[in-house]
């Protein structure tokens, strides 16, 4: 896996910079933006819809000493409420906004296509750190005050697709107690610094 690697990021530096390259090292900083729906699950989707967001990450490898890339990355997510809910309770409005910071791994499998394009499949996983602001505003005859509950969890994130190195399409599962929700991002990845 580790001289897959090393060849995407060969061929990247060599149309980037032109130079001579040397088999065997490969190191890049890389950077990428990701966007998508965000599908609310169980007790998360109760009141919540389908809802959208966006993360910026900083990626990082070198093979001479991991045979993956560390990553990490901060996202943010807006979920509307249900038009449901309002039917049948006081509220008027309700929507959460999610914040996110997550470290984890991403491995890049053997390529399924490796003729006009090379297509890997990966994996990566990591831990997660989710602020969850919540927005209630109920009806104006109900009499009741409207407030914002904050809500700080750790949790887990998994997440399989496949790249192209340079796109991604990656499905992720993220786990917090009670909110939990699949994550379906586009991922455009950008070259920063690559030596090989």
């Amino acid at each position: 896996m580790a001289k897959k690697i090393a060849f995407i990021l060969i061929m990247i530096s060599s149309v980037l910079s032109g130079q001579i390259f040397k088999l065997g090292e490969a190191r890049g900083l890389f950077m990428s933006i990701a966007v998508g729906p965000k599908i609310p699950i169980g007790a998360f989707s109760d009141n919540r819809n389908l809802g959208v967001g966006f993360d910026a990450a900083l990626s990082y490898t070198d093979n001479k000493y991991m045979p993956m890339f560390a990553y990490a990355r901060i996202g943010y997510q807006h979920y509307p409420g249900k038009q449901g809910l309002y039917k049948r309770s006081d509220y008027s409005s309700f929507s959460s906004n999610v914040i996110l910071i997550e470290p984890g791994i991403r491995f890049f499998l053997p390529p399924l296509f490796n003729e006009d394009f090379i297509l890997l499949p990966i994996i990566e996983g990591g831990f997660s750190w989710g602020y969850f602001e919540n927005y209630h505003q109920f009806k104006v005859d109900t009499n009741r005050d409207n407030f914002v509950e904050e809500v700080s969890k750790f949790g887990i994130h998994l997440g399989g697709g496949f790249s192209m190195f340079l796109m991604d399409v990656i499905t992720y599962y993220n786990y917090f107690q009670d909110y939990q929700f699949i994550s379906v991002n586009l991922r455009i990845r950008i070259p920063i610094f690559v030596k090989v």
